[in-house]
């Protein structure tokens, strides 16, 4: 990894630290946070809230995309989740989808505890024969 490349991975996880810090989480107490990176370079970040009525919740990469897109950013480069606990906190099956509708099967999926990256994968890797936009013609 090229320094500069680095220098914005350590930059993404910062900010999904950072928002993981700020989730609401009263029910599961596990926090997480998610920030984005897109082609311009531009950091989005967005954390966990949960709700009493528990389906009403929002994931941190939900968050995150809202941010993105509310911006008037379309696409996604690189993506670092920073969850709670020894195992990986991958994005559920509903975040791989959200994340899919905004990047391309070799976009890279960083997954962090606190203390740092652990894992990068592919979306195509979490998520292969995925269904997108192209499948609807666009």
């Amino acid at each position: 990894m090229s320094r500069s490349a680095e220098q914005s991975l350590e930059a993404l996880f910062a900010a999904a630290k950072a928002a993981r810090a700020r989730a609401y989480a009263p029910y599961s107490k596990f926090l997480v946070g998610a920030a984005i990176r897109t082609p311009s370079g531009a950091i989005f970040a967005g954390c966990n809230v949960e709700n009493a009525a528990y389906p009403q919740g929002a994931c941190a990469e939900a968050g995150a995309i809202s941010a993105m897109v509310l911006a008037g950013e379309r696409k996604i480069v690189d993506i670092v989740v920073v969850g709670d606990g020894d195992d990986l906190c991958t994005p559920c099956g509903g975040c791989r989808q959200r994340i899919r509708e905004f990047a391309d099967a070799d976009t890279r999926v960083h997954v962090a505890g606190v203390e740092g990256v652990r894992a990068t994968f592919t979306l195509d890797e979490l998520l292969p024969h995925s269904f997108g936009p192209g499948h609807l013609g666009k």
